[in-house]
């Protein structure tokens, strides 16, 4: 099987890909290493079945290189991150809409299908007990950039959904919901990395607004399997299909978890929106995913708890230094 994975540099796409080596899969990236980094590939970088092309998804030439002669794609690349996305809206537009559009094209053109990664932020402030794949869409004014991303992969899933029906692009869709794991940085606002990295410097872990907003995180090595089985299910094409966590928190709980299970000794201190973010951000009060599609099509059951989800990040060498987090786990056993 030949994959072409966009944005394979990642911190999603590169669990993707060593996934896919490990199947046996000839893999083959693109990544223009903005927010991804050659870092994550280190274990597979010299793989005889991996190529990697370095250039965005925005050039033709460049996608058209790394689809050609695919058997399926994988899209991942995007601008993502709160931090990008509020400070670059224009390029972030560009890339999540225009760059979806080369990809789709090119994947046409292939003969090849498609898995295009979206995201729950496409619910917006929708705050229901638990958001099926049909829910109302929820956003705010157009002219906030908070809702920039959200806007865009509405439209890349559009975009797919379109292709499918006029073209018959065999693509389907993901709704990722806060995916946490090894090699996700806080550098763009990611929650759990951030506040995992404050405790283990024992610094403040600042939690915005006041805290009792909550998600449902998931595990990356729970989540890649999925989006692969779903991408070989043909009963998914044309649909967008949740991948969330089963368990809610709040972002404060969370933070007072982390402390206990890495047994830090930083406090909490709780910092508005319109400091961390500027004047006019908005947040969603609440994000649960109804996981039954997934569960219906591919069997999709997450099993990582929380605390494990805190020592997988607090273990990834480039949270701490080595003989800092070493041994977090027989710890949390032991414990």
């Amino acid at each position: 099987m030949r994959t072409a994975v966009t944005g394979g540099a990642g911190f999603i796409g590169s669990h993707l890909v060593e996934y896919l080596l490990e199947r046996g899969d000839d893999v083959a990236i693109i990544d223009n290493l903005s927010t991804g980094r050659l870092e994550n590939l280190q274990a597979v970088l010299e793989h005889p079945r991996l190529t990697f092309v370095e250039g965005t998804i925005l050039d033709r030439g460049a996608v058209d290189e790394v689809v050609l002669g695919a058997d399926r794609v994988f899209h991942l690349a995007a601008a993502v991150g709160v931090h990008l996305i509020v400070d670059h809206p224009l390029d972030s537009l560009r890339t999540n809409i225009h760059g979806t559009e080369v990809v789709l094209d090119a994947s046409l053109a292939a003969g090849a299908t498609l898995l295009m990664a979206s995201t729950s932020e496409i619910y917006g402030k929708n705050a229901a007990d638990s958001l099926p794949e049909e829910s109302d869409r929820i956003l705010g004014s157009p002219l906030k950039s908070r809702w920039t991303y959200a806007a865009a992969k509405g439209i890349d899933e559009a975009f797919a959904h379109g292709y499918w029906r006029e073209f018959g692009l065999q693509v389907s869709i993901v709704r990722l919901f806060n995916t946490v794991g090894p090699r996700q940085t806080g550098r763009y606002g990611m929650v759990v990395p951030n506040l995992v990295g404050q405790a283990l410097r024992g610094q403040p872990l600042t939690v915005f607004g006041d805290g009792r907003q909550t998600r449902c995180f998931s595990y990356v090595g729970d989540v890649v399997p999925a989006m692969v089985r779903i991408a070989e299910n043909r009963r998914g094409r044309g649909q967008a299909v949740n991948l969330g966590g089963s368990f809610e928190v709040s972002i404060l709980d969370l933070a007072r978890r982390i402390i206990e299970v890495l047994g830090s000794d930083s406090k909490i201190t709780l910092v508005p929106y319109a400091q961390a973010y500027g004047e006019g951000y908005e947040d969603m009060r609440r994000r649960v995913p109804d996981n039954t599609k997934a569960r219906r099509l591919v069997g999709f059951d997450p099993a990582t708890t929380l605390d494990e989800i805190i020592v997988s990040v607090a273990e990834d060498s480039s949270m701490a230094p080595a003989a800092q987090n070493a041994g977090l786990a027989d710890q949390l056993l032991a414990g």
